[in-house]
């Protein structure tokens, strides 16, 4: 990288992920994944979650659609997943230590988008 070019802070990525339904969705996440409400735009086609500094935007769309999958890295993998066990999230995938070496767990929210939880 040339060193005279500077570059500029940037913030995280923030997902936006496919749902039939964003209030029920943001419920869920809610509910089942601890996050809290951001806001929900007027006619309901989008709205948004947030948990820490993570935010995750929700968007109504037709079915069928792909559901999105992400990485999240957890400090304590065993603690996350507890949580998840307590906070009646849908694990679809249990604690286990994969082949590749990661310790890992599978979370699914209600329109199948897959959440990957492994130690960082």
């Amino acid at each position: 990288m040339d060193a005279s070019r500077k570059t500029t802070s940037i913030g995280y990525p923030v997902p936006e992920l496919p749902v039939a339904d964003v209030e029920r969705a943001q419920r869920h996440y809610r509910d089942a994944l601890r996050f809290e409400i951001g806001w929900l735009y007027p006619g309901k086609e989008i709205g948004a979650v947030l948990r820490g500094e993570v935010a995750i935007f929700l968007r109504k769309t037709k079915q069928p659609f792909a559901p999105a999958i992400h990485w999240i890295f957890a400090k304590d993998i065993e603690a996350t997943y507890r949580e998840m066990q307590s906070s009646g999230a849908r694990i679809v995938d249990p604690l286990q230590t994969k082949p590749w070496g990661l310790r890992q767990f599978t979370v699914s929210d209600l329109d199948g988008n897959l959440f990957y939880f492994h130690h960082g």
